[in-house]
């Protein structure tokens, strides 16, 4: 029979606690050809994009569970494909944030601190409003990722430009295009 010593256990440390080894809005040095203040400015930028790119991921998500009428299925469909795409953004854009030696925001309690998308009633609204809801999150964080990639661009932040143009506002643009094509007041049939 053997005897396991102290240090050999199968036993999970639980309810460790650690100090912070790096506060949000700071960044770390890394050899990226980038100034300090280029990525600390490129940092703030996109946290709050990814900050409201959580909101509308999670709105996309509300929003797709309680679609009603005659353009539930549909509609249904195209909210949980716009949702995984917003889901693959806020990845990205995390990881361009930790690629800089930020520190990007992750707990939903803080998203809600820097979010400037209004917060959606608790019940369930009528389906053009829920519509209006992701198309007005949309344009908040298509404002914000334009003037964002422009000023990123001048202060030669070629990757958080690139992140910002190729894919939040070419993958926000689309969906907008989408969901508004669905307000349109277009009769079924002609008399």
């Amino acid at each position: 029979m053997t005897t396991s010593s102290p240090q050999m256990s199968s036993q999970p440390w639980l309810h460790q606690k650690g100090e912070i080894i790096q506060e949000f809005g700071t960044v770390k040095q890394f050899p990226l050809g980038l100034s300090y203040e280029t990525r600390m400015y490129s940092c703030q930028r996109l946290n709050k994009v990814l900050a409201n790119t959580q909101i509308l991921y999670g709105l996309y998500k509300k929003h797709h569970w309680l679609m009603r009428g005659a353009t539930f299925y549909p509609l249904h469909l195209v909210l949980d494909k716009h949702a995984g795409e917003q889901l693959e953004l806020v990845d990205t854009l995390a990881e361009r944030v930790q690629t800089l030696g930020g520190v990007a925001v992750g707990d939903p309690r803080h998203v809600a601190e820097i979010t400037s998308i209004p917060r959606p009633p608790d019940g369930v609204e009528e389906v053009p409003a829920m519509l209006s809801r992701l198309l007005q999150a949309h344009e908040t964080i298509l404002t914000d990722a334009h003037d964002a990639a422009a000023r990123t661009g001048e202060l030669g932040d070629d990757g958080t430009n690139d992140a910002l143009v190729s894919q939040v506002i070419r993958t926000g643009e689309l969906q907008a295009w989408f969901l508004a094509e669905h307000l349109v007041d277009t009769p079924l049939v002609r008399s």
